[in-house]
């Protein structure tokens, strides 16, 4: 069965966003990787004077406790990386599903989709993630279960509406007419030609997991100490901004960088979609 599914691979590498955001995130991920076994201290060590300044053994110097910052900044990206990307994956495939079956099957199926999303939108994102998570305790799986709950609607909102316009396609009803199951038509005709906005809508989705989940652990709801993360850092640290900027300002970075990425890459990816509309 033919979808109208268009490819463009060479626009998407010649697209400048793309490439710079590409970088960007690889640089940041050259980090956060393989950060925790290239780290030349334990990031929990004790090894200097608290908030002592860049030296000869800590190129970036110690932090409040006198552990060493890079060593910190090395194994405290992993965390916000798996999460933030757990949590968009889960609520890519969860909203993408949910709204491509309620845009399908329309009728109460469909009324009952549309005032979910509806309630589950009245709520503010973080405060729906910070309540839960004072209740409950942060173990990661439930930070990244909530983050994905928060990002739920939105998706489930995207999904119905390009497949309340897919499914009125010629195609798909020819799929219906040679006695495909929904599955089939679901998965083969419809999802092929979603993947570009569910792509952009996964990187912007990606962009707010790294800001969620830095500023939860900012705010103390986040990944526990000692343990090493970006956010956390910055929490630990900013009592001595003045002292040993260093200890905020390399996560801050780290942060920044890693959102701009993500974000860079989400609109060329957005910008390409729209100029391949205004093509067709």
């Amino acid at each position: 069965m033919m979808t109208s599914r268009r490819r463009r691979p060479n626009r998407w590498r010649n697209e400048r966003q793309i490439r710079a955001g590409t970088v960007l995130l690889a640089a940041v991920l050259a980090i956060a990787l393989p950060g925790p076994w290239l780290a030349p201290h334990d990031p929990n060590a004790l090894i200097g004077a608290p908030y002592g300044p860049p030296g000869a053994g800590a190129w970036l110097g110690y932090d409040y406790l006198g552990r060493d910052i890079w060593s910190r900044l090395l194994a405290g990206g992993l965390s916000i990386f798996w999460m933030s990307i757990a949590a968009s994956i889960l609520a890519l495939a969860a909203g993408a599903a949910i709204g491509m079956l309620s845009a399908y099957r329309k009728g109460a199926v469909d009324q009952g989709v549309v005032w979910s999303t509806d309630v589950l939108f009245a709520f503010p994102d973080l405060i729906l993630v910070l309540l839960v998570v004072s209740m409950l305790g942060r173990a990661p799986w439930l930070i990244v279960l909530l983050v994905a709950i928060a990002f739920l609607p939105g998706v489930i909102r995207l999904s119905r509406g390009v497949t309340l316009g897919i499914v009125e396609q010629e195609y798909v009803d020819s799929a219906r007419m040679m006695g495909f199951s929904s599955a089939h038509i679901l998965l083969r005709e419809v999802l092929p030609n979603m993947i570009t906005p569910l792509l952009v809508q996964f990187g912007v989705m990606l962009t707010w997991a790294i800001g969620m989940l830095s500023g939860l652990s900012f705010l103390g709801y986040g990944v526990a100490p000692p343990a090493a993360d970006w956010g956390l850092m910055i929490n630990e640290n900013r009592a001595g901004l003045l002292v040993q900027p260093w200890a905020v300002l390399a996560p801050v970075a780290m942060i920044a960088l890693f959102a701009l990425g993500t974000n860079l890459i989400a609109e060329g990816i957005g910008r390409i979609n729209a100029r391949i509309e205004e093509e067709a």
